[in-house]
């Protein structure tokens, strides 16, 4: 069984820094597509970077705007959102998701394992 854990979230002030991990287990980590999302109260869960399998081309959605960077350890079966310069629109739950395919993907849907969730949450 596939399991995703993800850990990092928290509070941090505007213009601060955290680095989100996601551990995962129960399948080949390095072939597969990992994506990272966010979900704020009353809104859709939305894409944020994905990184692919094998290649580890990144992916990123334009709000990143050079903020934010995904990067995977296949060695350690982790992938990780560095996340820099934190505005409180940034507060959210982020999750991490794999998809069962080497290619990142924007749609959720796409992906069939989540992790729980992490609560980022950035304070002006």
């Amino acid at each position: 069984q596939v399991q995703l854990v993800e850990s990092g979230g928290g509070l941090v002030q505007v213009g601060g820094s955290l680095r989100l991990s996601c551990a995962a287990s129960g399948r080949s980590f390095s072939s597969y597509a990992m994506g990272w999302f966010r979900q704020a109260p009353g809104k859709e869960r939305e894409f944020i970077a994905g990184v692919d399998g094998g290649t580890g081309r990144q992916y990123y959605r334009d709000f990143v705007n050079d903020r934010f960077t995904i990067s995977r350890d296949n060695a350690k079966n982790t992938v990780y959102l560095q996340m820099n310069n934190l505005k409180p629109d940034d507060t959210a739950v982020y999750y991490c998701a794999q998809r069962p395919s080497a290619s990142a993907r924007r749609d959720a849907h796409e992906y069939d394992v989540w992790g729980q969730g992490t609560q980022v949450t950035v304070s002006s």
